[in-house]
C-alpha cells in the first residue's frame, strides 16, 4: 500500500538522542506561559463579550430552564441529550450534506473546492456505505456508553446538569482548556497508534481513506475511536466538571472541526483542512490538531514544503485555491 510504504520511509529517518524529551520540555515553557498569560488578561480581554453576554444572558437561561421543565429535570434525559444526541444530529447534518455532494458530484459550489483533485469524484459509495456502518456502531456502541458513564463521574464532581448555565468568563476558561488538552492528548495518541505494532492492527483502517471525506472523522477502530478520538475531547469536561450546556457546546465544536479537517474540500469561510488532509496523503506528517506540537516536534516539516501549506490559512474569496495557487508542473 502506498501509505504504508510512505509510512515507513518516514519512520526510517534518524532520530538524535533524548528529541522527544527536549520537545516535551519546550512545549512545557510555551504553552505554561500561554495559560499564565491567558489568566492574567482574560478579564479585560472578555470584558466586552461579557458585556453582551450580560445583555442576552438572561433570555438563555430562560431558553435552557424551559428545556429544563420539558425533561422534568431528569438528569439523564438533560445529559444525553447533551452529549449524546445534540452532537450526533450535528455530525450527521453536516456530513449528510457532504456525502451527497460526493456521491453525486454536486453541488458544483461544494465539489469545485475539493482539495486532492480527480480523487473521490465521486466518492465509491460501497466504501462510503462501509465507513457509514462503522462510524454508527462506534456511535451506539462506544461514544453513547462512555456518556453514560460520564455522568456519575460527573456527578461526584458537582452538578452537571444544574439549572443554572455557567457565566460567560467561566465557559471561554473551560473551552480554551479543552482545546490545548485535545491538542495533547490527541497529538501524543495519534502518534503513538503510528507505532508500528500498532499501526497494522488499528490505525491502519482510518488510513484507507487516503482522500478522507467527512464521515471518515469517526471512520475507526473501536480501540482507536475510545482512546484517540472520544478521550481527548472529554478529558478537559470531566476535570472542570463542566455544565452539561458547556459540554455540548465544546462537543459541538470538535465534531464540526474534525468533519471539516476531513471533509476533502477547501470552502470558504471555513477553517482549512489542508493540514489533516495531507496527513492522510502522506501519514508520517501533521498529527495533531492546532500543529502546535507538530512544530515544536519537527513532524510538518514536508507540509512546510508543500502547495497544501501555501494553501493552509482560511480562504475569505470564491476562488478555489488548487486554481489561484495551483501544483507546480510535474517534471517529466
Amino acid at each position: 500500500m502506498k501509505g504504508d510504504a510512505a509510512y515507513s520511509t518516514g519512520d526510517a529517518r534518524p532520530k538524535p538522542e533524548g528529541k522527544l524529551w527536549d520537545s516535551v520540555k519546550t512545549t512545557a515553557l510555551i504553552l505554561g506561559p500561554g495559560l499564565f498569560m491567558f489568566a492574567a488578561f482574560r478579564n479585560s480581554v472578555t470584558w466586552h463579550l461579557q458585556k453582551f453576554w450580560g445583555a442576552s444572558g438572561d433570555f438563555w437561561q430562560a431558553q435552557w430552564e424551559k428545556v429544563y421543565q420539558l425533561l422534568g429535570g431528569n438528569e439523564w434525559a438533560i445529559f444525553l441529550l447533551g452529549t449524546a444526541l445534540i452532537p450526533g444530529v450535528v455530525f450527521w447534518s453536516f456530513n449528510g450534506f457532504l456525502m451527497v455532494a460526493d456521491v453525486t458530484g454536486k453541488p458544483s459550489f461544494i465539489t469545485r473546492y475539493r482539495i486532492q483533485l480527480g480523487k473521490n469524484d465521486p466518492v465509491d459509495t460501497a466504501k462510503l456505505q462501509q465507513a457509514v456502518c462503522t462510524v454508527l456502531f462506534n456511535q451506539v456502541f462506544l461514544s453513547l456508553p462512555m456518556a453514560i458513564l460520564m455522568l456519575p463521574l460527573m456527578k461526584w464532581q458537582g452538578q452537571p446538569c444544574s439549572k443554572e448555565l455557567p457565566t460567560f468568563h467561566w465557559f471561554l476558561l473551560e473551552l480554551s482548556f479543552s482545546i490545548l488538552l485535545e491538542e495533547i492528548l490527541f497529538y501524543y495518541s495519534h502518534r503513538l497508534v503510528h507505532h508500528p505494532l500498532l499501526y497494522k492492527r488499528i490505525h491502519k483502517k482510518h488510513h484507507e481513506w487516503t482522500a478522507p471525506v467527512g464521515v471518515v472523522s469517526l471512520y475507526a477502530h473501536p480501540v482507536e475511536h475510545v482512546f484517540s478520538n472520544m478521550l481527548p475531547i472529554l478529558v478537559g469536561p470531566i476535570i472542570l466538571g463542566s455544565h452539561v450546556a458547556s459540554i455540548m457546546l465544546w462537543l459541538c465544536l470538535a465534531i464540526l472541526a474534525t468533519s471539516i479537517s476531513h471533509c476533502g474540500y477547501h470552502l470558504p469561510f471555513l477553517p482549512s483542512p489542508e493540514f489533516h488532509d495531507f496527513h492522510h496523503l502522506k501519514f508520517n506528517q501533521c498529527y495533531g490538531v492546532l500543529g502546535v506540537l507538530d512544530h515544536l516536534h519537527g513532524t510538518d516539516t514536508l507540509f512546510k514544503q508543500t502547495k497544501a501549506y501555501e494553501r493552509h490559512f482560511l480562504l475569505l474569496s470564491l476562488t478555489p485555491l488548487t486554481e489561484s495557487i495551483p501544483d507546480s508542473p510535474k517534471i517529466k
